[in-house]
C-alpha cells in the first residue's frame, strides 16, 4: 500500500466517479482504476459498489477511508511542517470555516493574504461549527473559523469579530402587520433553522435559553443545511428565521426579507486552532492578518 494509492482511493471515495477523480489528479482513467484494483487485489477486498455508471463505498471502503484520511493528514502536515522549517514561501494553508463566516466575512481576508503571499496555496472548506471543529482536531485544518461556542480542551479559541443575529420573515408572515413581542411570541410561529451543529443554531438556541424559554418548545418543521436554503424558504411562506444580519442583508435590501423588532445577543465568530500540532508560519501570517 503506497500514499499514492491512498490519495487516488480518496480522490475517487470523494467524488464517487473514477473519472472525475483522474481529471481533478490530473492522471489518465487507467492510472486510477489501476490503483483501485491494486489496493482490492493486495488485500482480497472489494472498496467500491459497482452499480451503472455509479459507484459507492463498501464497509470495507468506509473503513480504509477513515485511515487514509488521516495518514495522508499527517504526511500532509509533515511536508507542511518541513517547508516551514526550510523559511520557504511556498507552501498550503488549510482553512475550514462556517458558512456564514467563508461566505460573508472570510472572502476579502483571503485576497488581502494571497496579495502578499502569492506562492502560498489556500484550501478553504466550508461546513457547520461542528465539522469544523472535527477538521482541526484531526489536523485536516491548520486553522478553523466558527460561530458561538464550543467546549473542545484540545483547540485554543480565539474572538476575531462580533456578529449579530436577527430574526427574520416574508411578506405573507403574521409578524408583518403584528409585530411579535419577546419572549411569548417566539413559540406562536413555525421556524426554519439551520441544521443542529451549526454555529447559528446553536447561537439562536442559547438566546432562546437566555429570553426564558426552552427551544425544544419552538415547532421547527424545517431544517435546511444552508443559509441562502433558509433564506428562500422564508420567502416562499410564513416561517420565521434568525441568521447573520450580514446573511439576511440583500433580501432585505431588495425587499424580499423582513427584519423583526427583536434584541438578539451578539455572538462572537472565532479562530480555532490545535493546541498541540505544528503552527506554521503561513497559518501565524494569516491568523496575524485576521487579528488586526
Amino acid at each position: 500500500m503506497t500514499l499514492e494509492q491512498l490519495r487516488i482511493f480518496l480522490a475517487v471515495a470523494e467524488r464517487e466517479h473514477v473519472t472525475r477523480a483522474a481529471e481533478a489528479l490530473n492522471l489518465t482513467q487507467s492510472t486510477v482504476s489501476g490503483a483501485i484494483n491494486a489496493l482490492e487485489n493486495r488485500h482480497d477486498v472489494k472498496l467500491f459498489h459497482r452499480i451503472g455508471r455509479r459507484i459507492e463505498l463498501t464497509e470495507a471502503g468506509k473503513i480504509l477511508a477513515e485511515e487514509a484520511k488521516a495518514i495522508v493528514a499527517r504526511v500532509n502536515a509533515a511536508e507542511a511542517a518541513m517547508a516551514d522549517l526550510s523559511g520557504t514561501r511556498r507552501g498550503t494553508l488549510s482553512i475550514f470555516a462556517s458558512q456564514t463566516i467563508a461566505s460573508y466575512w472570510l472572502p476579502r481576508r483571503l485576497v488581502r493574504f494571497y496579495e502578499r503571499f502569492p506562492q502560498i496555496e489556500l484550501r478553504l472548506q466550508v461546513g457547520n461549527t461542528a465539522q469544523c471543529t472535527q477538521a482541526v482536531l484531526v489536523g485536516d485544518a491548520d486553522l478553523g473559523f466558527i460561530e458561538g461556542t464550543i467546549d473542545e480542551p484540545a483547540v485554543s479559541v480565539e474572538k476575531i469579530a462580533n456578529d449579530r443575529l436577527v430574526v427574520i420573515v416574508g411578506h405573507d408572515h403574521p409578524w408583518i402587520s403584528r409585530p411579535p413581542v419577546l419572549p411569548q411570541d417566539l413559540d406562536r410561529t413555525e421556524w426554519v433553522l439551520r441544521e443542529p451543529g451549526s454555529g447559528t443554531r446553536s447561537s439562536f438556541e442559547q438566546a432562546v435559553t437566555h429570553l426564558g424559554l426552552s427551544p425544544e418548545s419552538l415547532r421547527i418543521p424545517i431544517e435546511l443545511p444552508s443559509n441562502e436554503a433558509i433564506c428562500a424558504a422564508v420567502e416562499a411562506g410564513q416561517l420565521a428565521t434568525a441568521v447573520s444580519e450580514s446573511v439576511a442583508q440583500a433580501g432585505v435590501s431588495a425587499g424580499r426579507l423582513h427584519i423583526m423588532p427583536l434584541e438578539l445577543p451578539s455572538r462572537e465568530f472565532s479562530l480555532i486552532r490545535h493546541r498541540e500540532r505544528h503552527r506554521t508560519r503561513a497559518s501565524d501570517a494569516f491568523r496575524e492578518l485576521v487579528m488586526s
